[in-house]
């Protein structure tokens, strides 16, 4: 009697693996960004970036799926949510992107430009369906389990301030520059603390928050959902905290949310928000308090990147011979 083979259980994907493809795909997104440093097109720079990603994903070893990406709300043909990248060849895995983190930084050359993105195991990361925008809470480590999205500004600002063993009028709060803000940033304001107010980049902001040599203590506010899984990636692997909640900036934007059966007045937790082993990456793309730009020496090119990974915080060198691509075809 022929005996029946028993199939071995499926093991765990040590996403841990994929870290080099995500260091490569920052990297050449942050090169390919580099001819578009200072020239005004936030949106020629940030295609460039996502086709050099694209480029490198598709190599990757194994099947990944991007949950959440750049694609639909910035209108880019690639790296758009539920896209699949990877030759299949591998584990399967979960991705969040933004190839190009802060593209009016790298479009007008103003500190704070990145190239970033997230891997996971695959099922792990929460998807926002239409949502493009979230309102958010990054803490530090000590301060975990202290905020809540429910509270008010002040509220969360004394527990934030009592968890540092700090009072409010030394806190350092990123809140972004934007219209919606105005409120948020008067209130704040009035309680105390001192604001740094970035035209964009929440994911830089919120690694302000979390790294031990950051300048801030706080992130509030309202910015991308893909910014915001990538923050969360990079919150669990350095310990600390995090709450989203979606905050549509459209009526077009609300409807769709409900219309896919989601709750406008959900507060998501990190783990919710990625519920998996994760790492995040970033490579610099224009210079700043956390990494620098591309540079190029004696006939190569000298790049910086970050990797936030199993509670360890690693500053990796890239060295390419060659030379960084800075020259573009502008009509005459």
């Amino acid at each position: 009697m022929q005996r029946r083979t028993e199939l071995a259980p499926r093991t765990r994907t040590d996403i841990h693996t994929l870290e080099s493809v995500a260091l490569a795909a920052t990297h050449k997104a942050a090169l390919a960004s580099q001819a578009w440093v200072g020239r005004q097109d936030k949106k020629a720079a940030d295609g460039v970036a996502t086709e050099a990603m694209r480029a490198v994903l598709a190599d990757a070893p194994g099947r990944g799926t991007v949950v959440i990406g750049e694609g639909e709300k910035d209108e880019a043909p690639m790296l758009y949510n539920g896209e699949s990248v990877g030759n299949g060849l591998g584990p399967d895995f979960d991705i969040a992107v933004d190839p190009l983190e802060g593209t009016s930084f790298c479009a007008k050359n103003l500190p704070g430009a990145m190239a970033t993105i997230a891997f996971a195991e695959s099922g792990t990361l929460w998807s926002p369906g239409p949502g493009f925008y979230m309102d958010k809470i990054v803490v530090p480590p000590r301060a975990k389990g202290v905020a809540d999205l429910a509270d008010s500004p002040e509220r969360t600002l004394a527990n934030v301030a009592s968890a540092l063993g700090k009072k409010v009028g030394e806190l350092r709060v990123v809140i972004m520059d934007k219209p919606r803000h105005q409120d948020l940033i008067a209130r704040v304001l009035r309680a105390g603390a001192a604001v740094h107010t970035p035209a964009e980049g929440d994911v830089g902001g919120s690694l302000e928050v979390l790294l031990p040599t950051g300048d801030a203590d706080l992130l509030l506010g309202v910015g991308g959902t893909p910014e915001g899984v990538m923050t969360a990636a990079a919150v669990r692997g350095l310990g600390g905290d995090m709450l989203g909640r979606l905050a549509p900036q459209r009526a077009e934007e609300a409807d769709a949310i409900r219309a896919a059966g989601m709750d406008l007045d959900r507060i998501y937790t990190c783990d919710e928000l990625v519920s998996g082993d994760a790492f995040f990456a970033a490579t610099g793309v224009t210079n700043g308090s956390l990494l620098s730009r591309p540079r190029e020496s004696d006939g190569a090119v000298l790049a910086e990147s970050l990797l936030i990974s199993r509670r360890q915080v690693r500053r990796v060198a890239h060295t390419t011979f060659g030379s960084i691509p800075g020259t573009v075809s502008v009509p005459s």
